[in-house]
């Protein structure tokens, strides 16, 4: 079957040829001037689609500014409709219990489970049509109640299909029980009569309504037989003259025999009961009982099977399959599912006459009545406008182990094939690509393939949203995308100067590098405020500052400010000496831990010991014989200044321990 071409509204491809860039799931689309009438230049159209763009809009052969439309392309539209958001969400809660069953459970247990399962998702489908209708019969807007409408149409389809494919497949009706479950099927969908039957129910006489009989004909038609027999009674009750009539067509209708649920009769007792009751039939239309009532004698006829007479009745069953549902019941009762096929065609072809021809509908419910599953979902996958129902009635039937030997030419089965493409449109929605992840997840070939690409790409626009991703990450040991992730928002949160989120992330990340950037920012701005930002974070960095030097210098450094802010003296000292000593510190830092001990070397107490003073000398010497710019160090009146001070302070120190040192050993 050939897709339709798809036309982009407000596009004119005669005019100007159309410049195209994929994406994950929707195509960019331009304009462009290559191929217009009286131009000359030429352009590549195998480029992105932005540079298209600007070619276009750049202007035209007459040097007449020319504008240009870019157009956004989606595959998957529906997912953007806000009342399909109860199919996605409460169809994805019963995908997720039916991966989770009990795979043990066998023969009519796990059947039965599967029928649930399956009924469960009609039932979400039908609550679906249900608000779409309540939606368009509330709405004024006529574009609006047309876009419901032809959803509801949809989903009435799709419900239409799916049952069907839950009679044959699913629960695999065997012959007897076959016909009831079709006779269901029928009733439920064709409701086209159902007004019809209530304005003659609802009358004060319904046996002289015009449409009385043509409700009679229905409920016969359809085998609902107690509602006909009761509206018949009415007939009888109005006319005493065809009373002789009625009871005959009543004892008529009451006696015929039906398949039954339960194994209480095999199906050659049937046969033999059903053979027995249409010789009857055919023995008072023989006689002409029915002779003097066109319609009770139509009616007769009807239970005889009589396909001229069935088909008179065509208006009020609307559909083929209704006719061929109405044609086995009064002709085959007994049909077994093998022979669908021959009668499904056969009926096809009568109700359609060659009037008209099939329409897309009818042959994937060919397809079904023909076993061909695999067809229904060819078919369903290139007529519906989503991937939702193609992915979750395969995998369905995947459980059902009816489709374990069907694999595709590229490797991946059916199966997991329709749920990576129904997933991957999930991901391109703000909100509904958390649900694709639990898709991807049982996709055991490809999905966590699909997973890291399609993650990647989500719009991390809060850190909400961001935490949510990593989480999901995290807990599939994506490292690379978790990585992926906290360098995206450290970078983000760095551009935004808050440089404590930017620091967490790039810890997340494991990054070093990034790491020592934010602590050196960290570090600037200490030595631009005089005080740190974010204490919280530099605090409690615990084994984390060990990611990079300079990130441990930070944490270190912070350390002992806490210790001079507490008045631990001794330990701040050791603490600053050792970030000197230890070389983690940054030559460009020196001067400012030089600074910083000043106060403790001015303090009344001797905190440094003179071998911690010497070790200060020759860090200071260090740091003004080192430098590389020395002249300019010599011409700034701030630093000579500071080196004044702070020879001043460790001479004053040195003499201080001395003196000490001395005064304790003499004594």
């Amino acid at each position: 079957t050939s897709v339709p071409p798809q036309v982009v509204p407000g596009a004119d491809s005669s005019a100007r040829q159309l410049c195209f860039a994929w994406g994950p799931a929707e195509v960019l689309v331009c304009e462009t001037l290559f191929g217009r009438a009286g131009g000359s230049r030429s352009r590549c159209l195998a480029g992105a689609a932005a540079r298209a763009l600007t070619d276009s809009v750049a202007g035209t052969e007459d040097g007449v500014p020319s504008s240009s439309c870019v157009f956004v392309v989606r595959r998957d539209q529906d997912i953007y409709i806000q009342t399909l958001r109860k199919l996605f969400n409460e169809s994805h809660a019963i995908f997720m219990g039916l991966q989770r069953s009990e795979e043990e459970l066998a023969g009519k247990s796990r059947k039965a489970q599967l029928v649930q399962v399956s009924k469960n998702y009609r039932s979400v489908i039908r609550a679906c049509m249900e608000d779409m209708h309540q939606a368009a019969v509330s709405t004024r807007d006529p574009a609006l109640q047309g876009q419901y409408s032809t959803q509801v149409s949809i989903l009435s389809a799709m419900e239409l299909i799916w049952n069907l494919c839950e009679i044959l497949f699913v629960e695999a009706a065997t012959a007897g029980p076959l016909l009831l479950r079709l006779l269901d099927w029928v009733r439920l969908h064709v409701c086209d009569v159902d007004s019809m039957v209530r304005e003659v129910l609802s009358s004060e006489s319904p046996s002289k309504h015009k449409l009385f009989w043509n409700v009679v004909d229905v409920f016969v038609l359809q085998g609902r037989m107690d509602e006909a027999r009761h509206l018949l009674s009415k007939e009888a009750s109005a006319n005493p003259t065809s009373m002789n009539m009625y009871k005959i067509l009543d004892d008529l209708m009451k006696k015929m025999p039906v398949p039954s649920l339960s194994n209480t009769q095999t199906l050659t007792e049937l046969e033999l009961k059903w053979q027995h009751w249409h010789e009857e039939c055919q023995r008072y239309l023989q006689d002409g009982t029915f002779a003097s009532s066109p319609h009770m004698e139509s009616i007769c006829k009807i239970l005889l099977g009589d396909e001229n007479a069935i088909l008179e009745k065509k208006e009020l069953m609307t559909t083929w399959y209704h006719f061929l549902v109405t044609r086995l019941l009064y002709s085959h009762p007994t049909v077994k599912p093998m022979e669908l096929r021959f009668y499904a065609q056969s009926s096809m072809d009568l109700f359609l006459g060659g009037e008209s021809s099939p329409e897309p509908l009818d042959m994937i419910l060919m397809a079904a009545f023909e076993f061909e599953m695999h067809q229904v979902i060819k078919e369903c996958s290139i007529v519906l406008s989503n991937w939702w129902f193609v992915a979750h009635l395969t995998d369905l039937l995947d459980h059902c182990k009816l489709l374990q030997s069907h694999n595709l030419y590229f490797g991946s089965n059916m199966r997991e094939f329709l749920l990576l493409e129904y997933a991957s449109g999930l991901f391109s929605h703000h909100s509904l690509w958390q649900l694709g992840v639990d898709y991807f997840d049982h996709c055991p070939e490809y999905g966590r393939v699909y997973l890291e690409l399609h993650i990647e790409r989500i719009p991390l626009s809060t850190e909400q949203k961001a935490l949510k991703v990593l989480r999901i990450c995290e807990q599939r040991q994506m490292h690379e995308q978790v990585r992926s992730i906290c360098k995206i928002m450290a970078m983000k949160a760095l551009r935004n100067n808050r440089l404590g989120s930017a620091l967490s992330w790039s810890i997340r990340a494991k990054d070093a590098a990034f790491a020592t950037l934010i602590s050196d920012r960290f570090l600037k701005d200490y030595c631009e405020r005089g005080c740190f930002s974010d204490l919280d974070l530099i605090d409690n960095l615990g084994p984390s500052m060990l990611l990079s030097d300079r990130l441990t210098f930070l944490g270190k450094y912070r350390e002992f400010h806490r210790l001079y802010g507490e008045k631990r003296f001794p330990e701040a000292a050791r603490l600053l000496l050792t970030l000197m000593t230890a070389h983690i510190a940054p030559c460009s830092f020196w001067m400012t831990l030089l600074t910083d001990a000043l106060p403790l070397l001015e303090q009344k107490e001797v905190i440094f010991s003179a071998e911690q003073t010497y070790e200060l000398m020759r860090c200071l010497e260090d740091l003004t014989a080192g430098n590389p710019d020395k002249q300019k160090f010599q011409d700034d009146d701030v630093e000579t200044t500071k080196v004044e001070m702070l020879r001043l302070a460790l001479a004053r120190n040195l003499a201080r321990v001395i003196v000490k040192e001395g005064t304790v050993e003499g004594s």
